[in-house]
């Protein structure tokens, strides 16, 4: 019996936007709480970019 590899395809563009705008606004709300507690916003801004591709990441590799 001979086994085949499966291998993942990549997603749409439209799919990958949308990973990244959910993953954005999640790490978003954490975000502006920590804002909100006197954190410097760009700091804050570049954890969220970082924490969004990071997550889109995993998801397409998942």
């Amino acid at each position: 019996m001979s086994e085949r590899a499966v291998t993942p395809s990549p997603s749409p563009r439209g799919e990958l936007l949308t990973q990244l705008a959910v993953a954005a606004l999640g790490a978003g709300v954490v975000t502006s709480i920590a804002v909100a507690q006197g954190q410097n916003p760009l700091t804050a801004l570049s954890i969220t970019l970082f924490s969004a591709m990071a997550a889109v990441l995993v998801g397409q590799v998942i």
